[in-house]
């Protein structure tokens, strides 16, 4: 199966129209109408928005494979909204020099032992 063939596998089992997906995802709804009628695959920059709005993970997406039901490897990244606390707290770090990125480290090992008394 196609990634397109899975987005819209997808959108059936969700009872999603092409209109609210296209605008779930921020997706010219014409954009979404082309790989179906032309069976293509979506751009690679538009995986993380597809996999946001219908509630997948990127290896299902490209891959078929359900990590939730005890097939493929173990995910080992996360998607992550970059308006979310945890999206925002990544912009920052990625602001920071090698030295400060340590020094945060730390901090956070020492709240976390604090956690643990």
């Amino acid at each position: 199966m196609t990634i397109s063939e899975r987005i819209f596998e997808r959108l059936g089992q969700l009872s999603m129209t092409q209109k609210e997906f296209a605008e779930k995802a921020g997706i010219q709804q014409s954009t979404i109408s082309e790989w179906k009628k032309n069976k293509t695959n979506p751009a690679s920059d538009k995986i993380l928005a597809i996999c946001k709005a219908l509630d997948v993970s990127p290896e299902w997406l490209l891959s078929g494979v359900d990590p939730a039901a005890g097939r493929g490897k173990t995910q080992e990244y996360y998607v992550v909204d970059i308006n979310t606390d945890i999206g925002k707290l990544i912009v920052e770090f990625n602001k920071l020099d090698r030295s400060q990125r340590a020094r945060l480290f730390g901090y956070m090992e020492a709240i976390a032992s604090m956690k643990e008394k």
